[in-house]
C-alpha cells in the first residue's frame, strides 16, 4: 500500500488500552489495543501520541515506533500536524475535553474508549457536534466487532436457537464502566429494554460508579437479569442466554463459548434435558483488528460503523437511569 493511502493516527493517552495490554505478548498474537491493531493492520501510520507522564510517553513511543509525542492534546494541536483518525484512550474523566479538542483537528474519524463521557447529556452534545462537523465517531464497545457475537445475532434473528426465554449477565467494576459494555451487548442481541428493579449498590472499584444488580425486560417481556461480582475478587463478564432449544453462554468476556442443546432425557422418559455440550474458543481476540478494518472502510469506502456515538449514547442512557433508580430506592 502506498504511503499516500495510509491513515494518519494520533493516540491520546498511552495506558493499557492504548498499547500496554499488547506489550510482552508472543509474536503472532491478535492485538487487544489501539496501537497493536493499527500496527498489525498495516494501513495506518501511527504518527503521534499524547501522554502527560513523560516516562510512560517515552516508553510508548519506543514500543510502537511513534515519531512524535506531546504532553497534552493542545500541544499536539499547536504542532500543526494533521491526522485522519484520533484514538482517545485517556481516562474517562478526560474524554469530553479530549474529544472536544480532537474535533479542532477536523479528523475524518474519532475512535473513543467507553463510556464516551461521564454523563449522557455531555455525550449527546458531543455526538451531535460530531454529526454537525461530519466527523465519524466510533466507540470501543468491542463486542460489536466480535465475529462470534455477530453470528449469534444472525442466528437469533433466524430463529436457530428457538425462542429466547431469558438472559442472565454477570459483571463487576461499575455499571457505567463494565455495565455499559453489557447493556450495549444486550441492545445488540436482545433489543431495547425497560428497567424493572434495581438492587443495592456494590462499591467495588470506582468511587462514583457502583456495580448494581438489575432486573430489565426486553421485547415481548423477556426477563434480563444483571448479576454482580466484586472487582476485588476477580474480573467477570459473562452472559447466558436461555432459548427454547438450549442454552448458550459467553464465558471470559467472549474468549470462550459454551453450547448445550435440548435433547430427550435418557433417565426420565418423556422429559427433555440439556446435553453436556461443548466449550469452544470464541473470536473475541480478533475484535480489535475487525474494528480498525471497519474504521478504514468507513473512511475510505463509506461503510457503516458497527459501534457509533448513537449506540453508545443509548447504552449510557440506560446505565445512567439505573444509577438514578438506585439512588431513589436508598
Amino acid at each position: 500500500m502506498s504511503a499516500a493511502s495510509t491513515v494518519r493516527v494520533l493516540i491520546v493517552g498511552c495506558g493499557n488500552i492504548a498499547g500496554g495490554f499488547d506489550l510482552g505478548r508472543p509474536s503472532g498474537y491478535l492485538p487487544y489495543t489501539h496501537a497493536g491493531a493499527y500496527s498489525r493492520d498495516g494501513r495506518f501510520d501511527l504518527l503521534a501520541c499524547v501522554e502527560p507522564d513523560d516516562k510512560r510517553r517515552s516508553e510508548f513511543m519506543a514500543a510502537w515506533d511513534v515519531p512524535a509525542g506531546f504532553r497534552s492534546i493542545e500541544e499536539a494541536l499547536g504542532s500543526g500536524n494533521q491526522f485522519d483518525v484520533i484514538s482517545i484512550c485517556s481516562p474517562t474523566d478526560c474524554h469530553a475535553h479530549d474529544l472536544e479538542t480532537a474535533l479542532r483537528f477536523r479528523p475524518k474519524l474519532v475512535f473513543c474508549e467507553k463510556p464516551l463521557t461521564t454523563s449522557a447529556a455531555e455525550t449527546q452534545r458531543l455526538v451531535a457536534e460530531c454529526a454537525e462537523m461530519n466527523i465519524l465517531l466510533a466507540v470501543n464497545y468491542t463486542r460489536r466487532w466480535d465475529a462470534e457475537v455477530l453470528k449469534l445475532q444472525a442466528d437469533m434473528q433466524a430463529g436457530r436457537w428457538g425462542e429466547l426465554r431469558s438472559v442472565v449477565g454477570y459483571y463487576n467494576k461499575g455499571v457505567a464502566n463494565n455495565g455499559s459494555h453489557m447493556v450495549d451487548l444486550l441492545h445488540l442481541l436482545v433489543g431495547p429494554m425497560d428497567i424493572v428493579k434495581v438492587g443495592k449498590p456494590i462499591d467495588d472499584f470506582f468511587a462514583n460508579d457502583p456495580t448494581l444488580p438489575v432486573w430489565l425486560e426486553g421485547p415481548q417481556g423477556v426477563p434480563v437479569l444483571l448479576a454482580c461480582g466484586h472487582a476485588g475478587d476477580y474480573a467477570i463478564f459473562e452472559l447466558q442466554l436461555v432459548f427454547s432449544q438450549g442454552t448458550l453462554t459467553m464465558e471470559e468476556g467472549g474468549l470462550f463459548w459454551r453450547e448445550r442443546r435440548a435433547v430427550d432425557s435418557e433417565t426420565f422418559k418423556g422429559y427433555r434435558t440439556l446435553e453436556a455440550g461443548v466449550r469452544r474458543a470464541g473470536q473475541y481476540p480478533g475484535a480489535m483488528l475487525n474494528a480498525v478494518d471497519n474504521i478504514y472502510r468507513a473512511i475510505n469506502q463509506g461503510d457503516p460503523l458497527a459501534s457509533t456515538g448513537k449506540s453508545a449514547l443509548a447504552a449510557q442512557g440506560v446505565c445512567e437511569q439505573i444509577k438514578q433508580n438506585a439512588r431513589q430506592d436508598l
